[in-house]
């Protein structure tokens, strides 16, 4: 028998009926379509867009070329798996992505689903190429949500939970947060305890990091720190994995946030903008240490789905032909002029950091002591959204406000955003003083 169609209800009722507890939604909007930086939701109200599917959409929503790429392979066949029968798509991707990880060196690739499943792959590769147990990640890393990714996630407790005992041989170190105190010289202290009172580094596989942490805080790790990481990963035949994840794709202005530093890792993570918002991952990294595990050691039914890596190839010729590197960096120094003008017009606004177009405000209920002021950065994602613009927090107290906007967007709605953002802030904080009685 066919289903009717349901009586239209609430969706917060649908929603509580049918849908799992534990998928958060940040928004109560039901998105009806997009189009580069806007979207419009079932009523018809419009949004900026500055989450961009947590990072995942650089080039915007629905670019013409993704959706011909994509529409065209969903006319030729959809799947296969790559393990059962190849496709040149896959060779091409992984062709293009060497080319770009690799700068110059020997370079192999291997495509995935997710960012998490690209994670716990690069750890395999790791173990398999040191014969070494050991990772080490840092504190304000988020490297996913399965096991093991979990287990090398410390960027908020909301994610563990109860869900533990996890994946053993995992230990973190301090990342370097200079507003907070943790300055480079510090961290690689905390890391040289590390190896000196809980694993020696003869024993660890491999350090992974975010070259600016994501759901940690926006924390761009400094150039001296990747560098100094570098030599040690080195010194000690440790492989050095960079989670691209979410700084991939020309969000820091480089196509890849460890291009700042002027190192190579021996393994890069990819994922969220590397299809537009289509369910694909990758490992890419010298050859010797990707070709480390044996035939079958790697895979899955969806790894490198044709329509996602035809989604892929089309991203990668937006870049080039629509200089979208060129434009990260522009639209990088226009938010950051409008965010350090409102720091000026906010005490609240603690900090402002990141590279490129990957920029943050961390607000504060104090500024001498930096006491983080989570409610009202709640306050301003609800004020901004009823203005018009969409923005997520993050940080381990959730005070952190992100920008996230479509390297597509234009100027004009780069700065309706700051405005907006402005006025949010400005509201917000007459709410929480009106609370607090001052």
């Amino acid at each position: 028998m066919i289903p009717t169609t349901p009586v239209e209800r609430p969706w917060t009722q649908v929603r509580e009926q049918h849908v799992a507890r534990g998928v958060a939604t940040a928004h109560p909007v039901i998105v009806a379509r997009a189009k580069g930086a806007r979207l419009w939701d079932v009523d018809g109200t419009e949004y900026l867009d500055f989450v961009g599917g947590i990072g995942a959409l650089n080039v915007g929503h629905s670019h013409p070329r993704v959706v011909a790429a994509a529409t065209a392979q969903l006319q030729q066949f959809t799947h296969s798996a790559f393990q059962v029968a190849a496709y040149q798509s896959y060779f091409d991707l992984a062709e293009r992505l060497n080319a770009l990880v690799g700068l110059g060196r020997t370079t192999k690739t291997a495509l995935f689903t997710s960012g998490a499943e690209a994670v716990e792959n690069a750890v395999k590769i790791a173990r398999a190429h040191t014969g070494r147990s050991a990772i080490v990640a840092f504190d304000g890393a988020f490297h996913g949500r399965t096991l093991l990714g979990l287990s090398l996630t410390a960027a908020n407790a909301s994610y563990r939970q109860n869900f533990g005992p996890f994946a053993p041989e995992v230990y973190h170190s301090q990342f370097p947060y200079e507003y907070r105190g943790w300055t480079s010289q510090r961290a690689l202290d905390a890391l040289d305890e590390l190896f000196a009172t809980r694993v020696p580094a003869e024993r660890v596989a491999a350090i992974i990091i975010e070259p600016q942490l994501g759901e940690g805080g926006f924390i761009p790790a400094p150039v001296e720190f990747l560098r100094e990481l570098r030599r040690v990963t080195k010194n000690n035949g440790i492989v050095l994995i960079a989670d691209e994840i979410q700084s991939g794709f020309g969000r820091t202005g480089e196509m890849f946030a460890f291009q700042h530093a002027g190192i190579t890792p021996d393994l890069v993570v990819l994922a969220k903008s590397l299809a537009a918002g289509f369910p694909l991952s990758a490992v890419v990294g010298r050859a010797e240490v990707v070709d480390s595990p044996a035939p079958g050691g790697l895979g899955g039914t969806y790894g490198g789905n044709p329509i996602a890596c035809a989604a892929a190839l089309a991203v990668l010729d937006i870049f080039e032909k629509e200089k979208l590197l060129e434009r990260a960096t522009a639209i990088g120094e226009r938010l950051r002029a409008g965010l350090l003008a409102l720091q000026s017009r906010f005490p609240r606004v603690g900090d402002v950091r990141g590279l490129g177009a990957m920029l943050a405000i961390e607000l504060v209920d104090d500024g001498d002591r930096k006491t983080p002021a989570t409610a009202l950065a709640a306050r301003v994602i609800e004020r901004a959204r009823e203005r018009g613009l969409l923005l997520l927090t993050c940080g381990a107290h959730k005070n952190v406000v992100r920008i996230l906007a479509p390297l597509v967007a234009t100027m004009e709605e780069i700065d309706a955003g700051i405005s907006r953002l402005g006025s949010a802030l400005h509201d917000a904080i007459a709410d929480t003083d009106a609370r607090a009685g001052t």
